[in-house]
């Protein structure tokens, strides 16, 4: 289960039409990318990165993804959210000393 934080919290509504990419990664770490459409029409995008635990190392939401489709700030969301996780590891095994 995850572990919301306050960035999704204040973000969240099940009212508007969305989409959503859901990931486990190797090391189990999950990955949460929804976007939608906002009330005005704007496409915006949720990224989240959780431990295995279910803990949120990183949540981050955008009010406008200007010039972009749902679907591309989706494939763009995922991919920022691979790269969080990639850095999380490399950091991990930075200060493990491998």
């Amino acid at each position: 289960m995850k572990k919301r934080g306050e960035t999704y919290r204040s973000w969240c509504d099940p009212i508007l039409h969305h989409q959503v990419h859901e990931e486990a990664l190797d090391d189990d770490t999950r990955l949460e990318v929804q976007t939608r459409l906002s009330r005005t029409g704007a496409t915006q995008l949720f990224i989240g990165v959780y431990l295995a635990d279910g803990t949120a190392l990183y949540e981050r939401a955008y009010a406008q993804r200007p010039g972009e489709t749902m679907s591309r700030a989706l494939v763009w969301g995922v991919g920022r959210a691979r790269r969080v996780a990639a850095e999380r590891r490399a950091f991990s095994a930075e200060s493990l000393g491998g």
